[in-house]
């Protein structure tokens, strides 16, 4: 199940997602994520499919690879489909179960919501495996740049954000290293009910949280004793640079972003 953690990872590949400016890619994104909650009907959410497939298309990112990233959110979208299948009122129930009943209003959020959450994962996967964190750090940090004229943090917050994602793969593997150790020992994280897999998870969290910490205190020592302040005053080794590649990404981005939008005023 940790291995099938595909975020904050990245996929080398020689392609055309691959080589666009960051903040493209999350300008896109970020658009990305808009659409999926303002489709409503089938046209709209063919007109998404195509906008990923294409993306990943372009993006040379095996399939399978991204698809597997949905593993790790299995129960969550099962619990989020529940919770739609029998809480979403209707006029004729389609079945009663004491007092739960389903409703055909609720079969339909609750398809349109595994989608949307499907959709959600494999998107921002073509994000995060197409890009560094030294270039996401960057098209993050000059995108919200107009935002430190009052104030905000805006490279401390890049920082964060790339320090995080660098982290991700690191802690899973420390994850399971630790289960591995413990299994060794004879730990057992498969059996039992709900409270005996808590109490069990104790010997995997006390190590797991012990390590994070002290990686935490040796990358903030490393960062003092390279005399780090911030962004102030600091260059950058490769600075961006849009090209007419991001231009065309641009505009097929806020293309598509439009189409979506008048789909969803005719409820298409």
């Amino acid at each position: 199940m940790l291995r099938d953690i595909t975020l904050g990872q990245y996929y080398p590949a020689d392609s055309v997602i691959h080589k666009l400016d960051p903040r493209v890619k999350l300008v896109g994104t970020l658009v990305y994520i808009v659409s999926l909650f303002l489709f409503k009907g089938p046209v709209g959410f063919l007109v998404i499919t195509a906008f990923l497939a294409l993306s990943i298309k372009l993006s040379k990112v095996p399939f399978l690879y991204m698809v597997k990233g949905l593993k790790a959110i299995m129960i969550l979208m099962i619990i989020t489909a529940l919770f739609n299948l029998f809480l979403t009122p209707g006029e004729t129930p389609i079945f009663t179960l004491g007092p739960l009943k389903m409703y055909p209003e609720g079969v339909k959020t609750a398809i349109f919501m595994l989608i949307r959450l499907s959709y959600l994962i494999v998107g921002t996967s073509v994000m995060t495996l197409t890009t560094t964190p030294n270039q996401l750090t960057d098209g993050l940090e000059k995108g919200l740049m107009p935002l430190s004229v009052i104030g905000v943090p805006v490279h401390a917050i890049a920082m964060m954000m790339s320090i995080a994602l660098r982290f991700i793969p690191i802690l899973i593997e420390e994850t399971d290293l630790i289960m591995k150790a413990q299994m060794a020992r004879g730990a057992d994280f498969e059996t039992g009910g709900i409270i005996k897999k808590a109490k069990n998870m104790v010997p995997l969290l006390v190590p797991l949280f012990v390590s994070a910490f002290r990686r935490a205190d040796d990358l903030a020592m490393a960062m003092e004793a390279r005399c780090y302040t911030g962004g102030k005053g600091r260059t950058k080794m490769k600075p961006l640079k849009y090209s007419g590649n991001d231009a065309r990404a641009y505009l097929l981005t806020f293309v598509f972003l439009a189409v979506v939008i008048v789909l969803r005023i005719y409820n298409l």
